[in-house]
């Protein structure tokens, strides 16, 4: 059975790569992740970016990180090196997964989606928890481990680790991907 894929790309916004929780690992992954979306474009693969888009004072991630990615707001963009176009998704999130009460699960079924492809930041944080509930969906998970980072080499490594033990994730990098589009 061949397997339909879509790029979920997790909080590449400017207060995550360059501002609020700036992570300058998560700026050494955009050329890659740019890379990857670009050719991903041209193979009718769909991109969608599952970005934090809190309610200021409300949310309950804003007690723990202070306020970051605040909807509406310049930090809550994507950053503009991923190029985003009209045939891209955006689905907004409040919480680490991008699927917990958000319609992403019914977008990926309507695309008729099995397999994501994670990119993005925090390894061992928003990619875990998203690939936690793609998991419990029953999708296949892909790792792009050249497209995804977290503040630290040992949380990313930890991340990692987890998503491929715990969900069975497939590890590749961004070339090896694009040459199987």
């Amino acid at each position: 059975m061949q397997q339909k894929s879509a790029i979920l790309v997790v909080d590449m916004l400017n207060d995550f790569v360059t501002g609020a929780l700036k992570c300058d690992r998560g700026l050494a992954i955009v050329p890659k992740t740019a890379e990857l979306l670009r050719a991903a474009r041209k193979k009718g693969i769909p991109v969608i970016f599952c970005n934090d888009a809190h309610i200021k004072g409300i949310d309950h991630e804003l007690k723990l990180w202070g306020e970051h990615a605040i909807a509406g707001t310049q930090g809550a963009q994507i950053i503009p090196q991923l190029e985003y176009t009209e045939s891209d998704y955006i689905v907004p999130k409040r919480r680490y997964s991008g699927f917990f009460h958000t319609d992403l699960d019914l977008l990926l079924k309507e695309l008729g989606v099995d397999t994501v492809i994670m990119t993005g930041l925090h390894t061992h944080m928003c990619v875990r928890h998203t690939s936690a509930d793609a998991y419990q969906l029953g999708y296949n998970i892909v790792v792009a481990s050249d497209a995804t980072d977290s503040f630290t080499a040992e949380d990313y490594e930890y991340g990692i680790k987890y998503l491929k033990e715990v969900y069975g994730a497939e590890i590749s990098d961004t070339s090896t991907l694009i040459k199987n589009f």
